[in-house]
């Protein structure tokens, strides 16, 4: 097998360019993508993981920081009109801001990235991601705009580039990884999500434990004037903040990667272009790479006889107006859109469980907000970060669907078990299937929802079909966070601040259940090549000669001459590409 010595390096392998001397154009497709999928797993591969997992990490730990800082935001920007407490409409506003913001995000995005190409969308969205995370944490209120709607504002700008981030990390992961570890890797750029939340809870108990001096001598939130109200405007604005850190390592790395090879071969058959631009960018050089004009003209004259038109929605449309690829459709995003309802109505509303397992302090607000920072991280140290792991070690060996199914049949048993039996529940015994739950939500579906979408369906529109089940599952969180979180609270009292929450998890049963039923529409895709899983042959031709439907009429065929004559002979590319006129 050809080595890629002298030819790529750090998390992008240059392919199109090992094989530019053979001429058959299916040919060099088959043997340039065999060379990705056989890759053993390396550094490059571990760079990939990082560059695209910071996204995710900036994902997870903005959406879960506003959960630790709304009890700060009320006590700063509601202490006299609401006696330091954020309204509910307020506090669901803003948490489903950046949601709703995602939906859109994710659909934009992915059909853009089919469009444009994965390259000229990549880094796009996490510019806004740090962008609007920056200008959250500068939000203040003013005489004309009121901070709800301002930081609102900015959090649906985030969702958009959080939503954006979805299709693009997934769909280019899995394009540049190989087959026998692809589930593994994208699997790890997902549990990013895991370490983002545990940032943001570190970050919450950091700043806390830093100001303790401040908030400690304060009894209650009511309680908080002055200095005790600096310090928490303070904290939660240094919370927000750091999340788009991370973010600006990234950044360059994204803006400058090369096109994906898949991409390259099926959409743009510019193969000399992107092998040059690939080339510099892993030489560590800035920008595109040079480009000889005349030998990538007569290359275009080659594969124009093959050449489709860029993806439209109508070829969405026509793909997906077939029965067994709708049905696909639905398994992902149907799959996607049960879990969310579930998995963000219980992760977004952690603090009602923690309330009820009796992991909350009202002694003074530096013990009320170090408590709530503490026992996220139980929760998160616990739960959560083991079950991504477990995705990443097992998927490769499991299989999607088995981790998938069977991940939503145990988190059916296990909400059950809670709604049906809550009376008869210990605190501990609440808190340990509290857990169990997060454990089996991210080494189960949590995890496959993300990674199957973008290998079981082809090239074309694989970016759109990520995106389009993502914003699914976005809505699902929406519902939760309007519909169900409201819920969960009502009648509620001092002795019992979360009176229904048993009737939630009865419901969230029931999603899971559905989720199950969902997750058999999708196919199994371990250890298969994403052209295999697409129903691609071993021996099939992709480039294949493209005739219009009125080839031979009059009217064509005195155009068609007319633009062999010019554009299409060498003569007229060159004058095109190299400005000879």
């Amino acid at each position: 097998m050809l080595s890629f010595h002298r030819v790529g390096n750090s998390a992008y392998r240059d392919v199109p360019g090992v094989y530019s001397h053979i001429m058959d154009p299916n040919e060099r497709r088959r043997m340039a993508l065999a060379e990705i999928d056989k890759a053993p797993f390396g550094w490059y591969h571990a760079r990939l993981i990082v560059v695209t997992g910071v996204g995710f990490f900036t994902d997870a730990y903005s959406l879960f920081a506003i959960n630790l800082t709304t009890t700060m935001l009320g006590i700063v920007f509601w202490q006299k009109s609401h006696g330091g407490t954020i309204p509910h409409n307020s506090d669901t506003a803003i948490k489903v801001a950046s949601s709703a913001g995602a939906v859109i995000g994710q659909v934009v995005f992915g059909y853009l990235a089919d469009l444009l190409g994965r390259k000229k969308m990549y880094g796009i969205e996490l510019m806004m991601i740090i962008s609007a995370t920056l200008a959250q944490a500068l939000c203040s209120p003013s005489k004309a705009i009121s901070f709800v709607g301002v930081l609102i504002f900015w959090r649906v700008a985030m969702g958009i580039g959080i939503g954006g981030d979805y299709p693009l990390s997934a769909v280019i992961t899995a394009e540049f990884a190989s087959t026998r570890w692809r589930g593994a890797i994208v699997a790890a750029v997902f549990a990013m999500q895991g370490i983002g939340q545990f940032a943001a809870a570190v970050m919450a108990l950091v700043v806390t434990v830093a100001y303790k001096k401040t908030l400690e001598p304060v009894q209650a939130v009511g309680e908080c004037h002055e200095e005790c109200i600096k310090a928490v405007d303070t904290m939660w604005r240094i919370i927000i903040g750091f999340g788009g850190v991370p973010g600006w390592f990234a950044l360059y790395y994204r803006l400058t990667i090369p096109e994906t090879p898949r991409y390259t071969f099926d959409v743009l058959y510019d193969i000399e272009k992107a092998a040059v631009d690939t080339r510099r960018y892993r030489s560590g050089k800035k920008g595109e790479g040079y480009t000889d004009r005349l030998r990538q003209a007569r290359a275009r004259q080659d594969m124009m006889k093959y050449r489709t038109p860029r993806p439209t929605v109508g070829e969405v449309v026509r793909y997906f107006s077939n029965w067994t690829t709708f049905m696909r459709l639905v398994g992902t995003a149907g799959s996607w859109f049960f879990l969310d309802v579930a998995f963000y109505g219980l992760n977004l509303n952690s603090s009602s469980v923690l309330s009820v397992i009796g992991f909350t302090s009202t002694e003074n607000i530096y013990q009320q907000l170090r408590n709530a920072a503490v026992g996220q991280l139980v929760l998160i140290c616990a739960g959560s970060i083991p079950g991504y792991w477990f995705t990443v070690a097992t998927i490769d060996w499991l299989g999607r669907r088995i981790i998938q199914i069977a991940g939503f049949l145990i988190l059916t048993i296990l909400f059950a078990v809670i709604g049906f039996h809550f009376e008869d529940l210990t605190k501990g015994s609440l808190l340990a299937l509290y857990v169990l739950a997060q454990f089996f939500f991210n080494w189960g579906p949590n995890a496959t929802t993300f990674i199957s979408p973008g290998e079981v369906f082809p090239t074309r529109i694989r970016c759109t079909a990520h995106g389009i089940s993502a914003a699914f599952g976005k809505i699902g969180a929406i519902i939760a966070q309007v519909g169900f979180a409201p819920m969960v609270n009502k009648g509620a009292t001092k002795n019992d601040p979360s009176p229904w929450l048993h009737g939630v998890m009865q419901i969230f049963a029931l999603f899971m259940f559905c989720g199950m039923l969902t997750s058999f529409l999708v196919p199994e895709t371990k250890r298969r090549t994403l052209e295999e899983i697409a129903g691609e042959r071993s021996d099939s031709t992709v480039y294949e000669l493209q005739f219009v439907s009125q080839f031979f009429s009059p009217a064509a065929s005195r155009e068609g001459k007319k633009r062999l004559s010019g554009n299409w002979t060498l003569r007229g590319l060159a004058n095109k590409y190299l400005n000879l006129d």
